[in-house]
């Protein structure tokens, strides 16, 4: 048995005026379902919502303002769901909608319950369907997102392959039909891709994702030890099925923690913390926790519990975390000991800036 991770983009899944295509579909679900009768377990993260409501909204192309993004994801996302749960009914399999946002991935209690969730419906044999939650996500809703997310999923629920299904059947030496443009079958260290031209964006108008957004969340899920195929939508079922086809993107790292995961490859930090020699070391070499006594600046405005990086008086960023103080808070404690603050401000005060559990070191 392996467990699979599919994510499929939304210009695999709809026609060019918005609507769902139901042969692409159907092509999505058959290949899943026979992944499942081969024992091995799927995560569908699917694209498509806000293009399945382009054409019930007679939108003729995705919107680029947020409220009507969000309008269009909360129609589509109905129409989404339920076509895949009428198709997989028709192989006996229960279709489970689960809706993400970051936070749900990152943060320690959003996550547990999220790994409890997921944890329930393989054991009750559902097939999840993930998607971005973009009818209530602010910013999150952006480019290539659902890849990035896909990567985290594929490390929360402990996944053994990432499959990314795209509209091109591999990454190439260059634009595929170009002259001279070959398939890379394998890539071992993301070096290997230096001077490739990564930059060219999906042409679909109900899509969001590039080739850019894959290699990335190849990269997020590499980095934490999950081999990564790279191919189209059309391949999917030899993709599921363990033939050579597409890019396989090899492990390059081990599994870590989700948030430190997000907070070295997909996070947008709020602030930055600057920090003096002796707690570079700290953080560094010794891998502590930051405290207040090594901080000599402070600048973003940020909440407790957000990401943030920390970087040396010459702007060097040497890490990321997830800090424990508002930022309003923080200047009238920079420079002072733990010990000193809980005595002036109480017990609440004897506490790391960012803890060493919620640091990664860049």
């Amino acid at each position: 048995m392996t467990r699979i991770v599919v994510k499929v983009g939304s210009s695999s899944l709809t026609t060019a005026e918005g609507h769902l295509d139901p042969e692409r579909v159907d092509a999505i679900v058959d290949a899943v379902a026979a992944a499942r009768s081969r024992g091995d377990e799927v995560v569908l993260v699917s694209s498509g919502a806000i293009a399945a409501g382009l054409g019930p909204l007679g939108l003729r192309s995705r919107p680029r303002d947020l409220p009507t993004q969000q309008a269009a994801a909360s129609v589509g996302q109905g129409a989404l769901v339920a076509r895949y749960s009428e198709r997989f009914s028709r192989h006996g399999l229960t279709v489970g909608q689960v809706l993400l946002t970051v936070d749900d991935v990152t943060r320690r209690g959003h996550y547990r319950n999220a790994y409890q969730t997921f944890a329930k419906l393989r054991e009750l044999g559902v097939v999840p369907v993930v998607n971005e939650n973009d009818t209530v996500a602010t910013s999150e809703i952006r480019f290539g997102d659902n890849d990035r997310l896909a990567a985290l999923v594929a490390h929360l629920v402990h996944a053994e392959l990432l499959v990314l299904l795209s509209d091109v059947d591999a990454l190439h030496t260059g634009p595929p039909g170009q002259a001279g443009a070959e398939r890379i079958a394998e890539v071992r260290d993301p070096a290997e891709l230096d001077g490739i031209d990564l930059g060219s964006p999906s042409a679909s108008r109900v899509g969001t994702g590039g080739m850019i957004t894959k290699v990335e969340a190849a990269r997020i899920a590499t980095g934490a030890g999950i081999p990564v195929v790279l191919t189209s939508a059309v391949l999917a079922a030899e993709a599921l099925a363990g033939e050579s086809v597409g890019t396989r993107f090899h492990p390059t790292g081990r599994r870590r923690p989700t948030r430190l995961l997000w907070l070295a490859h997909a996070s947008e930090t709020k602030g930055v913390l600057t920090v003096d020699p002796g707690a570079e070391r700290a953080l560094t070499v010794r891998k502590a926790s930051l405290l207040p006594a090594g901080i000599t600046g402070v600048s973003g405005a940020f909440v407790a519990g957000e990401p943030v990086d920390v970087a040396t008086d010459d702007g060097r960023v040497i890490a990321r975390g997830l800090v424990n103080y508002d930022s309003d808070e923080l200047p009238a404690l920079l420079g002072r000991s733990t010990r000193e603050l809980a005595e002036e401000l109480g017990a609440d005060y004897e506490r790391e800036v960012v803890h060493r559990d919620d640091l990664i070191v860049l």
